[in-house]
């Protein structure tokens, strides 16, 4: 009898292990669903805490509050009254008018002076900047508006306002005050000043900035690098912060978060410049224009599309666009174009199409590949980033799945795959494999690459240089192909000891159908995500390593000026310095 007993429990258990294992497939695929759905998902609640309310306008259906900055500077804060209906959005242009048509209200009202010593003062009255503050005042005469902003322990920001006017001296000042850190007593000094730079005026108020809204950490770690060289103007941006996507964070070069904007999800992409305003992505199947003062002018649904990876100007009057078509079994391998002035989109190019001799031999994601977290996606080609060729009407593209760089010519026009970069081996067997540029002297190809930019032109016309991230990360999930590489290159997505990435510069040769390794430098090593762009005038570079949760700045050859380490959930997408011409003269 008790042998009997012994096998029942031995059976049940085994029946037990074996329904284990059934749902061991079933709990990754659900959980790498939830982690990749993350990036689709749309801010619901907008609300956020202030001070009593003083007014309301009924015409603009907004209620106007008392900032609770302490017992400083006096200012307001404006809530929509439907801010917490569901579906409501800052990234809306109807809810941007009705806020603006009570900043102009405000500005105009013949009861009320608005002057240096006495500004109208409003905390981030568009809802895309949680820590900006806007000022309007006027002079007796024109002057100019600067400012520096002062917390105890840090260095003092310092900055020249961009007025809202384009003017350098004008009688009537709205601009943004940038750089007031949250969660901190900021002291600012504005400094009022003529055109012969003698000083009119200087105010002094204090401003308690309530804690950020994402809860993410005002100080980043610094680490000093080998170079002395200068550090480049501007802020770094970092974008798509895995955990806590639906922001952008902007930190100076003391490592200090001056400027934290709210999304409405999925993250930045780039910056792209336009006029005195930055086009951007507000979340992942919206672009959106914003002015120096945190007002979005223009906003375009991408409708049955969803962003990944890049944005970039395209011919006059368009941006391109990085996409996948919602519920479609591919991902990441669509190419948009959206205009400017009617907000139309148009798929110019789906690459399943375009190459589909390629596609036809490729595969979904399987749990057991090393990007289990996309099981299910058939991301066969994985496009993360763009390049605009005027001149030819093409596009250079970086594929991350097949570890090449590919050029589209005719884009508007019957586009065709002109040539690929990378290790041909990839494309071997298939139609494309004549397109390969033939590698020129002794180098190792890039792997896994991000983020490939026109750098220079060259000797003589079909003849450029190209700058990318070399993540030096070889992984294939959409294909059971084995291929071996050079030891240097990194198998592990966290890599091991001596793995390094590496900031490449090719020579493209389109005469001779060659491409060769320029120059290159060593960075933290980063299996996926990540970017190394030129910042500044004086050829320094930012160089974000996603994976090492690191981003630096260095100098034109390639020794590290400062590094900077950061909080994230796995990676962060990229990180630019940008000077924000739009906030700073």
């Amino acid at each position: 009898m008790g042998i009997k007993r012994k096998w029942k429990w031995l059976i049940l258990g085994g029946a037990v292990l074996l329904a284990l294992a059934a749902l061991i497939p079933v709990a990754v695929v659900l959980g790498s669903k939830a982690f990749t759905a993350q990036e689709q998902a749309a801010r619901t609640d907008w609300s956020f805490s202030t001070g009593d309310v003083v007014a309301q306008s009924s015409q603009w259906q907004v209620d106007l509050t008392e900032a609770d900055l302490g017992g400083g500077l006096k200012a307001l804060q404006l809530v929509p009254q439907d801010i917490e209906e569901e579906g409501f959005t800052y990234y809306d242009e109807d809810v941007q008018q009705r806020l603006y048509q009570v900043v102009q209200e405000l500005k105009n009202n013949d009861d009320l002076e608005w002057t240096a010593s006495m500004p109208l003062a409003i905390l981030n009255p568009y809802g895309t900047g949680s820590n900006g503050l806007y000022l309007y005042f006027e002079t007796d005469f024109a002057t100019s508006a600067s400012y520096t902003v002062h917390v105890d322990g840090l260095t003092d920001f310092i900055a020249e306002a961009a007025d809202a006017s384009g003017k350098e001296y004008t009688k009537t000042h709205e601009f943004q005050l940038i750089g007031l850190v949250p969660g901190e007593v900021n002291e600012v000094t504005l400094n009022v000043a003529g055109r012969l730079g003698n000083t009119r005026q200087t105010i002094c108020f204090t401003v308690e900035m309530p804690e950020t809204r994402s809860g993410y950490a005002t100080q980043l770690e610094v680490t000093e690098g080998e170079s002395s060289a200068a550090q480049a103007e501007g802020l770094f941006t970092m974008m798509r912060v895995n955990g806590y996507l639906g922001y952008g964070f902007f930190f100076d070069n003391e490592g200090v978060l001056r400027y934290e904007m709210v999304l409405e999800g999925y993250g930045l992409d780039r910056l792209l410049f336009y006029g005195n305003e930055i086009l951007t992505c507000v979340s992942s199947s919206k672009l959106a224009r914003i002015n120096g003062l945190g007002q979005v002018t223009w906003v375009c649904d991408l409708g049955e599309y969803d962003l990944h990876h890049d944005i970039g100007w395209g011919a006059d009057g368009e941006v391109l666009a990085l996409a996948e078509e919602r519920g479609n079994e591919t991902v990441e391998d669509r190419l948009l174009s959206i205009d400017l002035e009617t907000g139309e989109v148009t798929e110019l190019i789906n690459f399943s199409t375009l190459l589909q001799d390629y596609y036809d031999v490729t595969r979904p994601v399987a749990p057991t590949d090393d990007f289990f977290w996309q099981v299910g996606e058939w991301d066969w080609i994985h496009l993360n980033s763009l390049q605009y060729m005027p001149g030819s009407d093409s596009v250079i593209l970086s594929s991350r799945e097949t570890s090449s760089i590919l050029k589209v010519t005719d884009l508007h026009g019957e586009p065709a795959l002109d040539w690929l970069a990378g290790d041909e081996r990839v494309w071997e067997g298939t139609a494309y494999e004549d397109a390969c540029l033939a590698r020129e002297g002794d180098f190792v190809p890039q792997y896994g690459q991000h983020c490939v930019e026109y750098y220079a032109d060259g000797e003589e016309e079909g003849v450029y240089y190209l700058s990318l991230f070399n993540n030096n990360y070889l992984s294939i999930n959409s294909r059971d192909l084995e291929l071996e590489a050079d030891d240097s290159v990194g198998t592990g997505f966290y890599g091991s000891e001596g793995d390094a990435s590496q900031v490449y510069i090719y020579r493209i040769d389109e005469n001779r159908r060659t491409f060769s390794l320029e120059e290159s430098f060593d960075v933290p090593y980063s299996s996926i995500v990540s970017n190394g762009s030129l910042c500044g005038e004086g050829g320094n570079w930012v160089v974000n390593s996603g994976v090492a949760m690191v981003f630096g700045e260095y100098d034109q050859s390639g020794a590290l000026i400062r590094e900077y380490a950061y909080e994230c959930t796995m990676q962060n997408y990229r990180t630019f310095k940008y000077e924000m011409g739009l906030w700073f003269r």
